[in-house]
This record gives C-alpha cells, structure tokens and sequence, in this order.
C-alpha cells in the first residue's frame, strides 16, 4: 500500500510524465474476503463511504480536476467516480471485483492476482495484472520439477481459486510430461489438529520426497518445515523507497488508519491523539479496562525495527504495484496527449472505455531496464526468481535466488538453474531423489504394474537380439538383421558369422578323415593296377573297379567343399558334386551285381547271359544309370542354383549368424537323394538275390553288406540333417558323405586286398571256384 502511495507522489513529482496532472487514490480493505472487496467496490463507485472502521480509507491529495461532467463530484477524474482499480492480492475476490467492473469497462490491474482463470477476456474483458499468471508459473513448475528429475510427487493446495486452478494446470502438464501424482492435500482454511496430524501422517507414508504447494507461506508453517524452492517475482531496490517508509508517522489525519494501526502492532503500543498532535502520556492508558498496553511516544524509531516491512533491501510484490501505478499514468499521459513542451489537455474528457484501451497498448520502460507492456490477455512478460528457503547460523529463515524463468524465452532456455547454489532438506548438497521406481538401467524395459501409475513399474531385462542404450526405457529395440545384442543388452554389435571352417576342431577331423579316405583308395587303386592281371582282379572286369575306385575318390573329396566359408560357386557344387560322385558310384556297384549274377548264370548249360552283357554294354548301363543325374544337377543349377545366406534364424538361441547355402528350390536336393537312393535299392535287391551263388568269393555278398551300411547311414541322415542347426548341419551331410564312401571302400576293397597281399595262393583261377586244397 506504501509503496502505491510513493508512486504515485513520484509521478506527482516528475516534470516528464502527466506535466500539470496530479493523480490521487483511494485505499480500500478487501480483507482477502470475497464479500468485503465487494462491499467496498460499491462504496467507490456509489461514492459512499464506509465509515472510518478500517473497510474504507479516502484521500484526496489531487490539485486540480482534469474535467468532469458534474462538478460538483468529488472525483479527479471525468467520466467516473474512479478510473481505475489496482488490486487484488488474492484470485477469489479479484475475480468477484473483476466481473463486477468488467461490463463499466473500468480497468482492474492487480498486482498478486494469478490465477489463470482470469485469462479469460469475454468474463473479464477489463482485468490486467502485472504480475504473470499461474499458466507461467506452472509450466516454469513442471520445468523446474522435471529438470531436478522428480517424476513422484504430491500436491497441496487450499480451498481458493489460485490453488485449484493451479493444482489442477501443474498435474495435467505434469502428467504430459511423463510425471505421476502420488497423492492429493487440501488445507482447510481453519484446519484442526486432528486434520494437520493427518496430512502429517500421510505425506511421512508417502513414498513421494517432493511436495508441490500452491499456498502461502503461513497456510504451510504448520504443516511444513524443510527447506523449500519456490517461484518469486523479480526484485529490485526502488530508489528512495526506503527512507519514505521509514519516514513514516503516525497521525490523526484521515487516510492515515491503515498507518495508526500498523504502528500499534509493530511496536505494541496504543495511541492517543489530542487535536492534530500526537499525546505524550506514556502512562496513560486506553478506555478499554483490559488493556494494558503503554502509549506511543511518537520517537519509535523504524530503523531499529525487524520486520518484512523495514527489509525492503530488494522489493518484489510492491514491484508489480509499482509497474501497475506506472502503468496507469502512462496510459493517462497518451490518452490526455501530453506533450514535451508540459502540457496536457487537462480539460479533456474521457470515458474509462478509453483508458482501458490505452491501458492495453500501453509500452514504457521501467528505470530498471525492464519492458512493461500487456499481451492480448492482459498479461505482462512472464520472469520470475527462483528461490532457495535457507536457514543461516542463528535459523533465520534467507530467499536465495538459485535461478530464474523466461516464459518469453525459446523453449529449452526458459529455465536457467545454479544447482551448486541450493541447499536442500537437512543441508545437504544432493538433490533428493522422488520417484515410485527407480528408473530402468539400460539393457532392461520398464513394465507396468497393473492398477498403479505409469510411475510405478518393474524392469525387465530386454531380450537376446533386443537392446536399451538409456536410462529409463520403457521399450527394448530390436536390433537390425544380421546384429546381435552384447552381453548386457546395451548395444547391437555385427553378429558373429558362423559356419564350418578347415580350423575348427570338426573341420580338422573331418578334412583328416577325407584325407585318409583319400589316401586310402589311392593305395587300393595302386595295389589293384600292380596285380591287375591276377585273378581276383580280372574276374570282375577290372575296368569297372578301377572306375569305381576313382569314383569313391570323388566322393572322398567332394566333402572338402562342404568345409569353410560358402561362396557362389562351392555352393553351386558341392551338391552336384556329391550327387553325381554317388550314382556313378552306385552305377558301377549296380553293374558289378549284374556282372555278377550273369557270370553264375553263365555256367548252366545254354546260357548267353555273360556274352549278352559285355564290356560295352556295362559302360552303357554307366553312362545311362549317370546321365538323369548330371541332367537333374544341371537343370537344378541353370533354373535355381543354391547362392551363400546369412540365416540368423539360430541367432536368437546361439548368438551367431549362419553362412549357409540356401536352396531356392529344395525338391532339387531330394530328386537328387532320391535318385541316389533308388540306385542303393537296386544295387541292395540284385546283391540280395546272389548272396547265396556258390562261390568260394562271392562278391555279391559283400556289396549286400556294403548296400546295408549305405542305407543306415542315409536312412540316418536325413532326420539328422533337419534337425540340425548351423554348421552341424553340414557336418551331418559330410559324415553321411565319408561313412558311406568308407563303408564301400572297406567292404567291396579291402577283403580283396587282403587276398592279393596276404594270401596270394587264393589269387589263382581255382581259387575263385572254391577248387583249391584246404
């Protein structure tokens, strides 16, 4: 209130600003109550006063009236009893005064006002305010809140508009902003002890560590007592202030209640007036007989006083009434055309409509380098202090500015913080952690509990193939094809290829056993062309065994292309290979059987059967038997020839990336097993049928046993080979390749090696028809 009235005798001062213009006021005490701010806006604008009980003040301190339409009213101002209204502190009455001023078109600046309610311009089409709304204050709230990292808080508020409206904006941004609301406190205005101890009991069972109050500071002395950050207006030292206040005394004069009556309470003393001077009886005492309270000297001294009203080092409230004063004047200047030269159209006649317009548009700079001026809402530019509640050595409560709020500045500059500044619950320099859960570490999500907020969750670690790189996730992100999670499920690395190499320890076992097949059927072949001209060896057209001895090389070696890293052309062959390696295998061993059993036949009388089937028609049987699989093989690799891949279907349960050949047609792979198998029938039926020919050698015996190892072994193969995974897969094929080669050279070859070698008196024509002594 003091520093309106030093406001306006500054402007009454200046040459510059309303030159010729006296402004006066009239003071009026809302008492922060809804009925009361009402009853004495009537008063004013009726022009009837209230009486001298503490409601209703009125000075006149203007020198000249600036024209009206009756002079006879005691106004300074034409048009209307009052111009303007400055006030209210709180939302609620301000709302009430606003709505009743707003169809006279009178304009309300207040100073305190702030809730957003008041926003709205068809309700309030008169209402500015110097101070910004609660719309600033809350997104500069749920700035300063996320940014301190709290996402688990509760709320408190009173029963007045300037709580609900803001509680109600702060948890629905909040909310957007990804916080949670742990609980929800309303005070009363007359809370009992009983209400207090229950509020107590619930904010101590809280889990939440951070409160946010839209309240006053007393409607909390009794509820809280932690240190506290909160959102102040910006201060300033207002020059000259401090010495008017101080110079402040009481008197009888009217309008000097509100000063008579702060003056008893600040210094516990009564006063006592005799005509126009103050009574110097300090022993006197009041009519009331239960008072006991000394007489004022009039020497009390304000500057040995400690008080919110004597520390006005830095002002910040009676900053918005001084801008509102300024404001006003400002707009009389414009709208009474006062010029350079002093002069003002004093006579002119206005109607507040017309104030209210220059209110609106009204532009000026403050002494203190600050802008004033109102949005279309009627709103100033939104800056705001942050302030640190801080206990010094003797638990005085200090306001610390640790921070400020732009609202006019870009987004993700509005905030401006000095951590290191603000000293928290307790003294500590750590910022207190608020949260339901705590906030996933990477490598794991966040996962709902059912029927609590999104705050409160459990966190799960992501699965193989899925990574979180940050704090908090609430999703686990799959990694691209052919990547692969790390251990602990942060990062996607390249996935390990897979695939059988020559250096693993299969690989080598393998390439050995090919070796030794290898080098063993060249020993064979080189024993077999040493005696090819005995026996043993011509008896069943040593051609057809030297070719089928080069044929079980060939499926020796064709496992070697099995091995190592698939290209395009390994994996064009080595299916080619193995399937063409095997038939011309089988052919030989299906004309063996046939050479076989027509050399028994050959011995009954009148049989033609041997000459019918000679060399030339045992290569034909070759060549016929070979040729449907060299032509499957090639039409397979002209049409859809296998090509490398990278399967990750393994990658989920080993990790790993498997090079493989993919065939885009697989019936090729099983016409060509298919074929191979119908051979080993045959070839089986045929030896079956001559197992029991009367031979000292009976070939036929051994490619029986030789068939029966061949079928085994594929019959084997074929479950294993689908249910293999990775490179095991091709280590089955090779196994099933070199099992079945081994088994042909060894049962076919190998006895008669041991004939040729060891016992070399069976290698003699008789011996082959079971005639040699025993």
């Amino acid at each position: 209130m003091m520093t309106m009235v030093f406001a306006v005798q500054e402007i009454n001062r200046n040459s510059s600003l309303l030159p010729g213009v006296k402004l006066g006021y009239q003071i009026m005490d809302s008492c922060d109550h809804v009925h009361t701010s009402l009853r004495a806006l009537f008063s004013l604008v009726s022009h009837r006063s209230a009486g001298n009980n503490g409601n209703y003040i009125k000075e006149n301190i203007t020198e000249e009236r600036l024209g009206t339409q009756s002079e006879t009213l005691p106004s300074c101002l034409a048009g209307s009893p009052i111009s303007a209204v400055i006030g209210l502190a709180s939302s609620s009455p301000t709302r009430a005064v606003a709505h009743t001023l707003g169809p006279f078109n009178i304009p309300l600046v207040s100073y305190f006002a702030t809730c957003a309610c008041l926003t709205d311009k068809h309700v309030y089409p008169s209402f500015l305010r110097t101070v910004p709304s609660d719309l600033f204050q809350v997104r500069g709230l749920v700035q300063l809140v996320t940014f301190l990292g709290w996402r688990w808080v509760g709320t408190i508020g009173t029963m007045d508009d300037y709580s609900h409206y803001g509680i109600q904006a702060f948890s629905n941004q909040f909310k957007q902003q990804g916080g949670c609301l742990a609980f929800h406190l309303t005070i009363s205005k007359s809370p009992t002890v009983a209400e207090i101890q229950e509020m107590t009991d619930r904010l101590q069972r809280s889990t939440a560590q951070v409160v946010v109050v839209f309240a006053t500071e007393g409607q909390l002395l009794e509820l809280l007592s932690e240190g506290t950050l909160g959102f102040s207006f910006p201060a300033v030292h207002i020059p000259g202030l401090k010495e008017f206040l101080l110079n402040v005394r009481p008197s009888p004069e009217p309008g000097m209640e509100f000063v008579n009556m702060f003056w008893e309470e600040l210094f516990g003393c009564r006063l006592q007036f005799l005509g126009d001077r103050l009574k110097e009886d300090a022993t006197g005492t009041l009519d009331k007989p239960d008072s006991q309270s000394p007489v004022c000297t009039g020497s009390e001294d304000l500057r040995l006083t400690d008080s919110s009203y004597t520390d006005i080092s830095q002002v910040r409230i009676s900053y918005n009434v001084y801008k509102a004063v300024y404001a006003i004047a400002h707009a009389l200047h414009h709208l009474l055309s006062c010029d350079l030269k002093g002069m003002c159209k004093k006579k002119k006649s206005f109607s507040s409509r017309q104030l209210l317009h220059y209110l609106k548009t009204v532009n000026f700079t403050t002494q203190f380098e600050e802008k004033v001026y109102f949005d279309s809402n009627g709103e100033p530019v939104p800056l705001y202090d942050i302030i640190n509640w801080q206990k010094d050595s003797n638990d005085e409560i200090r306001f610390i500015k640790v921070g400020g709020y732009d609202g006019s500045a870009p987004l993700g500059q509005q905030l401006q913080m000095e951590k290191s500044s603000i000293v928290w619950t307790k003294g500590q320099s750590q910022v207190p952690v608020s949260q339901c859960s705590a906030p996933c570490p990477p490598g794991s999500r966040q996962a709902r509990r059912p029927g609590q907020p999104h705050c409160c969750f459990d966190c799960l670690r992501c699965a193989d193939g899925e990574i979180s790189n940050q704090t908090g996730s609430t999703e686990c992100t799959k990694c691209p094809e052919y990547y692969w999670s790390d251990k602990d499920n942060v990062k996607c690395i390249a996935g390990v290829e897979e695939f059988l190499s020559f250096y693993d320890t299969m690989g080598i076992i393998l390439v050995a056993l090919t070796v030794l097949g290898v080098i063993l059927t060249t020993i064979i072949t080189t024993v077999f062309h040493h005696f090819r001209s005995t026996p043993i060896v011509k008896a069943n057209n040593s051609e057809i065994s030297f070719l089928l001895l080069l044929s079980l090389k060939l499926c020796f070696l064709c496992s070697l292309v099995f091995i190592g890293q698939p290209s395009v052309w390994t994996c064009r062959l080595r299916q080619a290979a193995f399937g063409i390696s095997f038939v011309l295998c089988l052919s030989c061993l299906l004309v063996k059987t046939i050479v076989v059993l027509s050399a028994f036949r050959a011995n009954t009388p009148g049989s033609r059967a041997l000459k019918l089937f000679g060399p030339s028609q045992q290569r034909t049987l070759i060549l016929c038997t070979t040729a449907p699989q060299v032509c499957l093989c090639t039409g397979w690799l002209l049409g859809a020839p296998p090509f490398p891949f990278r399967n990750p279907t393994y990658q989920a349960s080993t990790g790993k990336i498997v090079v493989e050949c993919k065939e885009p047609w697989p019936p090729g792979f099983y016409l060509v097993l298919g074929y191979i198998g119908l051979l080993a029938f045959l070839c089986l039926l045929l030896a079956f049928l001559g197992r029991k020919l009367p031979d000292t050698f009976n070939e036929a015996k051994l490619i029986t046993f030789s068939m029966l190892i061949f079928w085994a072994v594929w019959i084997s193969f074929i479950p294993a080979y689908v249910s293999s995974p990775g490179k095991f897969t091709v280590a089955v094929e090779i196994f099933a390749i070199l099992a079945s080669s081994f088994g042909l050279l060894l049962c076919i070859f190998v006895p008669k090696c041991y004939i040729i070698l060891l016992q070399p008196e069976r290698n003699i024509k008789k011996g082959m028809t079971g005639k040699y002594p025993r």
